[in-house]
């Protein structure tokens, strides 16, 4: 029993010694090997173009599209065209029923003919009061009849003419109304207003319609121009600024995911577009629309002539991509280029507190000082903040230094770099966590394997 517990003794005097051993080594270790190296990735400040983009989303429709409305009311009789169908212009696309509208045509008619023969009648009146009146006159100034009788007859003279004036007005009335049913009548075929596609349709056959005389009428169909499609997409109020139009532009379509398609901006909306019930919930976006330049929809076009002005060569039928009004898409929109730049890459740039490195700085210098220098003692001021754009520079011993940077453009990897860093200096680009966050000035890097830039 006692050799059992000095063996046991034995083997935990061991395994102590073994322990403080390895903690020895580890401090002696660490004492020969110096700091811990970070490993980073590493890349040179290059020279290059820099294109700046604002990406927006948006869905596709036609340039032109007319929604048409009845003017009136009725039942629809005739619709001879189906959704999809392309149409000329001055086709007829449906006919309301008439049967009322021709019988106020007709009763209009009517009014007229009764007006135009009480205009008749009247004029005739006015003759033969203006017979009676000029005997009447010839008898008063022989001396024939007294001067009221003469009066009498001036008067019935005078309401003639008033008769006949009312009886033209009443024509000229009459009129007006015949051209008002004859114009609802004509309202009720239905024509198309432009060459195009009945992109939508929203009637059946013997549907009945409200025409715009009476509220906004019914919206029977829509006629698109599907040769010319284009893209509006919502742009924040912070990217707005940087488009113009005529910039180009770069649409990829979800439908056609392995294409891209070219694009320029037509048109910018000056109101914004909110969303959101709160103001603290809002979202200001503006729309801005991207004319697609590429041929598309074959079925909609004259092959071989509107294409060859915009692009040149005219591609074949089948490489026509089909855009459908509603197909969503992303562009990125080209806003300003500057060539030949010092660039780095977007992630080794990061915004940090300079104040902190600046303070260090100075009480290094201050204390690598010689001890009788007469120079004032530096003062530090822990409250100032002074918020950078830097980038950590590595030095030829693997250190790096915080350099603070002037930025321009940037573009998806790349941002210019207009003051602080020389072509050619190697920065430290990676990991993104080392560069916003841990990494410090004076740090020890190790370069690891970087990636494609």
């Amino acid at each position: 029993m006692a050799k059992k517990k000095n063996r046991t003794r034995t083997i935990l005097i061991i395994i102590g010694i073994i322990i403080v051993l390895m903690i020895i080594l580890g401090f002696i270790g660490q004492r020969f090997r110096g700091p811990n190296a970070t490993r980073v990735e590493i890349v040179n400040a290059q020279v290059r173009t820099v294109t700046q983009t604002v990406t927006a989303s948006g869905r596709v429709q036609p340039e032109v599209e007319i929604v048409i409305s009845p003017d009136v009311s009725g039942e629809i009789v005739h619709l001879p065209v189906v959704e999809g169908q392309q149409v000329l212009k001055g086709e007829v696309l449906a006919r309301i029923k008439a049967d009322f509208y021709v019988a106020q045509v007709e009763q209009a008619e009517a009014q007229l003919s009764q007006s135009k023969a009480n205009l008749a009648q009247r004029e005739a009146n006015l003759l033969l009061q203006e017979l009676t009146l000029e005997r009447q006159r010839q008898l008063y100034e022989a001396q024939v009849i007294p001067l009221d009788q003469y009066e009498q007859s001036d008067t019935e003279y005078k309401i003639a003419q008033a008769d006949l004036n009312a009886a033209q007005f009443n024509v000229e009335s009459s009129e007006a109304r015949l051209r008002e049913f004859r114009e609802q009548l004509r309202k009720t075929v239905l024509y198309a207003p432009m060459s195009g596609t009945i992109s939508q349709l929203n009637i059946e056959l013997g549907e009945r319609v409200t025409g715009n005389e009476l509220q906004i009428g019914t919206s029977v169909m829509t006629v698109a121009r599907l040769d010319q499609m284009e893209l509006e997409v919502e742009v924040s109020e912070n990217d707005v600024v940087n488009v113009a139009l005529g910039d180009t532009a770069s649409i990829e379509v979800d439908a056609y995911p392995e294409r891209q398609f070219r694009g320029v901006v037509t048109e910018i909306a000056n109101s914004a577009r909110l969303q959101g019930s709160t103001f603290q919930e809002q979202v200001t976006n503006f729309p801005v629309k991207i004319r697609i330049l590429d041929p598309h929809n074959a079925e909609a076009r004259d092959i071989g002539t509107t294409d060859a002005g915009l692009l040149g060569e005219t591609p074949a039928v089948e490489d026509y991509p089909s855009f459908r009004p509603g197909m969503s898409g992303t562009v990125d929109i080209f806003t300003n280029t500057v060539a030949d730049v010092l660039t780095v890459p977007i992630q080794a740039v990061t915004v940090r507190d300079f104040a902190p490195i600046e303070r260090a700085r100075k009480r290094k210098a201050s204390d690598d000082a010689p001890s009788d220098s007469t120079d004032d003692p530096v003062e530090f001021d822990s409250q100032q903040e002074d918020l950078q754009r830097m980038v950590f520079m590595v030095r030829e011993d693997m250190t790096i230094e915080a350099m603070p940077v002037s930025t321009g453009l940037a573009d998806d990897r790349f941002i210019e770099i207009q003051s602080g860093i020389e072509g050619g200096t190697r920065v430290v680009n990676g990991p993104y966590s080392a560069v916003s966050r841990e990494l410090s000035d004076g740090d020890v890097v190790e370069e690891r394997e970087s990636r494609e830039i």
